[in-house]
């Protein structure tokens, strides 16, 4: 599933080809994603401007004055963007390209989306109250997202550090592959029960996933199944990985087996030298 880099990378890709665009039509192909996409799209959007392109935790917001246009990428999701003509020639829509947005001047961004959990939304009014944003955790690149935070956050919590690194309300954006990479570079084990952690250890978690992520938006994500850019192409994080993947091989900084084990039906990997 595409997480916070991935979905940071593609609105960086985007954002360039958008902004002061005005909207010609809409295209829907196929409206059953998680959510259905409203039917009236193309009536409510053409002839509006995109005035900004931004993020919160994984949902990308076009700002269009009216309303905004909220957009997932679910598990397999990725946005393209391509003159129309070179679309309409040379990537005609395939199966899965589900829906278009067909700007001015003639480039489209285009939805595709294999396993249909993404998401086309349209909200009027402050889209941080919509129900799917309004209640959501700080983001991790900002001061928001601080060791003393997280400390009185998990005062009671009894889930285990990993699950409470995924857990929306607690921090946004940090899903399965990343929160093992965090914990490797913060040494500790996803195992710990996240109320026994303190400010100090804290501290070097907060670091650890703002480096990590950071490290991530830079290489333009992680591509291990569906997930390309804007131009089509794959991120390369992957091939920085310290213990995502990796069950069974050697640990890159002592040697030591890197261990998998399941947590919420999820893998985790980590280093039992290097994580305590």
């Amino acid at each position: 599933m595409p997480e916070l880099p991935e979905v940071e990378t593609t609105r960086r890709g985007i954002a360039p080809h958008l902004l002061g665009q005005s909207i010609a039509n809409v295209v829907i192909r196929n409206p059953r994603l998680r959510w259905p996409i409203p039917g009236n799209l193309p009536e409510l959007l053409t002839g509006l401007t995109i005035q900004a392109v931004t993020r919160r935790a994984k949902y990308l917001l076009l700002d269009c004055g009216i309303g905004t246009l909220i957009l997932h990428l679910g598990m397999s999701g990725s946005l393209r963007i391509l003159p129309y003509r070179v679309m309409q020639l040379i990537e005609p829509p395939q199966k899965h390209d589900h829906f278009d947005l067909i700007l001015s001047d003639q480039t489209i961004l285009r939805l595709r989306d294999p396993r249909r959990f993404g998401a086309v939304l349209w909200h009027t009014g402050d889209v941080l109250q919509h129900p799917l944003l309004m209640n959501l955790g700080p983001e991790p690149l900002t001061a928001d997202f601080n060791a003393q935070q997280l400390f009185e956050k998990t005062r009671d919590c009894q889930t285990s550090i990993k699950q409470t690194l995924m857990n929306s309300h607690v921090v946004v954006g940090i899903g399965n592959i990343y929160a093992n990479e965090a914990l490797f570079l913060a040494g500790i084990n996803p195992k710990i029960v996240s109320g026994r952690i303190g400010v100090t250890r804290y501290e070097r978690l907060v670091q650890a996933v703002k480096q990590i992520l950071q490290q991530a938006i830079e290489a333009g994500g992680s591509s291990l199944r569906d997930f390309v850019n804007s131009d089509g192409n794959p991120g390369y994080f992957q091939q920085q990985y310290w213990v995502y993947g990796r069950g069974g091989q050697h640990c890159k900084k002592c040697d030591h087996e890197i261990k998998q084990i399941k947590q919420s039906q999820r893998s985790s990997f980590y280093c039992q030298r290097c994580q305590h």
